[in-house]
């Protein structure tokens, strides 16, 4: 009872009661005792034979072989009573062959191609096919068709995926639509199923044999080309030492769980696993016992992980990484914590040698929130949570937690503000303004930043980001970021490149690249109708809401050439009535009231600033 209401096993028993009353309907309306016996046998032969090398296809489990253009081509010349009984037979003869399918995939299966060849058929006679002769001047009903076949039977097939794997449809659809074997292959198809009727039309069974021949040959080679791209992609995306996943997999699996938490909100976590006191052994027993113990850490990480569906891989050297879906930060740390312990008892060769003696290793976790940017600041979250277990003795998991000291890069935050002003100074020789504005903005974010009670971590970041935020505008030209007067449609499109320049030139510091965001994400707004990539509500980060707030608000409050300047007040009230839209309206609310505040205990504020 509980398989029934399973959606796929609905949809098999819906397309098997279709397929098969179809079938007997239009079977006794276009049956033919006069048919000829002797093609039509040589025809359910030909299908068996090509039907021993099928051309894998994706997703996983699903193959089509060069029987659609037997099916196609004897609907062409001997039309659908004639080729229903192919179908029919050809069906009962592959259930007899592959008697250890099970029977229901065989009553699917041929629904399936019931379903299509009719569908094929009249599509066919719609657009003035006639059968029996091949008519080389109007082509347009044999595309037609093709076209409805292969349109239901992509659709049909995915469905099916898409049901049993609970996979997003338009994934498993364009799955088949991007995969270029499947593309080849259905126009294989079409040409095969017209050199087949043609073929049959002047040379009968001669020209079946010709025909089997050309696509025996076709079926073999795709089938081995398609291994060898199989065996080309596992290698692609395993290590070689340990036979895990690599880090490119790791990371290119993770980008696709992160895009469809877009569509429904679940938790992820991910951990990065670092073996403790690793060049310890290997300096001890050599790189081929490193390897082995390497091995047999990743192979006992695998077992444990494979329970629980998660993707382990091999991160680089020693260390590994762990993508667990559907888990929150805490089950993610019981399932780590269990492995640890486990891992810690079990008896591996030399590891007595270890401080622990034991194996050991340190573990960090974090887990995606809304308004994570990337999955690079949610690996460097785990990274600096692996770094945290490090520092507090090893052998441990630590779960990511923004209030931790530890957490804070190794160099100092003066190094950093140093290096930031550094950059920003550039514009004194070429835009006196964007200066100025980026000093306004910092000191607004370092009141903000109290203002929020924001970490030690996100207070540095944020002020940082606040300095540099506009650094991308040093590739505008000078005409163009000194224009007195409003800028034409392509001039203001070159200046919202900015925060993509900016993006790449914060990127080559990698001491400066939690900037990324503030940088490249704070003229995006609320409401969706931003830019660079129209990012809406929280999934703009946190930090980068706030900063669009401060960076508007200066801009409305200083004078320029082309802009009436306003007042505090006037300012204020803009950002109150755009909260919601333009802006957070929770961080509007907030800074409308620090400067509100700051602007009762001197009423002289905005002389005091430096325009």
């Amino acid at each position: 009872m509980h398989k029934l209401k399973n959606p796929s096993t609905i949809y098999l028993i819906i397309i098997s009661l279709i397929g098969i009353s179809t079938f007997t309907a239009l079977h006794q309306v276009y049956f033919d005792a006069s048919a000829k016996t002797v093609v039509l046998y040589a025809l359910i032969g030909a299908i068996v034979l090509v039907n021993k090398y099928p051309i894998p296809l994706p997703p996983d489990g699903n193959s089509i072989s060069m029987d659609s253009a037997i099916f196609l081509g004897a609907l062409f010349l001997y039309g659908l009573g004639d080729t229903l009984d192919v179908l029919f037979i050809y069906t009962l003869i592959f259930a007899g062959i592959q008697w250890k399918i099970k029977w229901w995939k065989h009553v699917f299966n041929f629904s399936i191609y019931s379903i299509m060849t009719i569908a094929a058929h009249f599509a066919f006679l719609f657009f003035g096919g006639e059968v029996g002769d091949i008519n080389s001047s109007n082509i347009i009903p044999y595309i037609a068709s093709l076209t409805v076949y292969f349109i239901l039977n992509t659709t049909l097939v995915s469905t099916y995926f898409f049901l049993a794997q609970k996979e997003s449809l338009l994934n498993v659809f364009g799955g088949f639509l991007r995969d270029r074997t499947f593309q080849a292959s259905y126009f294989i198809i079409f040409l095969l199923s017209l050199v087949l009727a043609i073929l049959m039309q002047h040379e009968h069974i001669f020209g079946l044999f010709l025909f089997v021949s050309i696509a025996l040959l076709l079926s073999v080679a795709f089938n081995q080309h398609f291994q060898d791209l199989q065996v080309v992609s596992q290698k692609a995306k395993h290590d070689y030492l340990t036979g895990l996943y690599n880090h490119g997999y790791f990371k290119e699996q993770l980008e696709k769980e992160v895009a469809l938490l877009q569509e429904h909100f679940k938790p992820l976590s991910v951990a990065l696993i670092d073996l403790d006191d690793f060049k310890k052994y290997n300096d001890l027993f050599g790189h081929v016992q490193g390897d082995r113990l390497l091995k047999e850490f990743g192979t006992l990480l695998h077992q444990h992980s494979k329970k629980q569906e998660f993707l382990v891989a091999r991160y680089g050297g020693e260390e590994f990484a762990v993508l667990m879906p559907n888990k929150t930060k805490e089950e993610a740390f019981a399932f780590l914590d269990k492995v640890r312990k486990t891992i810690n008892d079990t008896a591996l060769n030399g590891v007595e040698i270890l401080p622990y003696g034991c194996l050991s290793f340190s573990a960090g976790i974090a887990e995606f929130e809304k308004g994570t940017y990337n999955i690079a600041e949610l690996l460097n979250k785990a990274d600096q949570a692996l770094y945290f277990s490090k520092a507090q003795g090893k052998n441990m998991v630590h779960i990511y937690d923004k209030t931790d000291q530890q957490l804070d890069s190794s160099y100092s935050f003066e190094k950093q503000f140093e290096e930031a002003e550094q950059q920003l100074k550039i514009f004194l020789s070429k835009d006196i303004y964007t200066y100025r504005h980026s000093k306004r903005v910092f000191q607004y974010s370092v009141d903000f930043a109290r203002k929020i009670e924001l970490s030690d971590h996100e207070r540095r970041i944020f002020t940082l980001g606040a300095l540099v935020h506009d650094i991308g505008k040093l590739e505008i030209p000078r005409d163009v970021i000194n224009k007195k007067g409003k800028l034409d449609p392509h001039e203001w499109e070159m200046v919202k490149k900015h925060v993509i320049w900016g993006k790449e030139i914060i990127s080559t510091n990698k001491e400066l690249q939690e900037l990324i965001p503030l940088v490249e994400l704070h003229h995006e707004r609320f409401d969706g109708k931003g830019y660079p990539h129209g990012l809406k509500g929280e999934s703009i980060p946190k930090l980068a809401r706030m900063l669009c707030i401060i960076d508007s608000f200066d801009a409305m409050t200083t004078e320029r050439p082309y802009q009436k300047t306003k007042s505090f007040a006037e300012a204020i009230e803009e950002i109150r009535s755009c909260a919601g839209e333009q802006f957070d309206a929770y961080y509007a609310e907030q800074f409308i009231q620090m400067i509100e505040q700051q602007y009762d205990i001197n009423r002289k504020v905005e002389e005091e600033i430096v325009v």
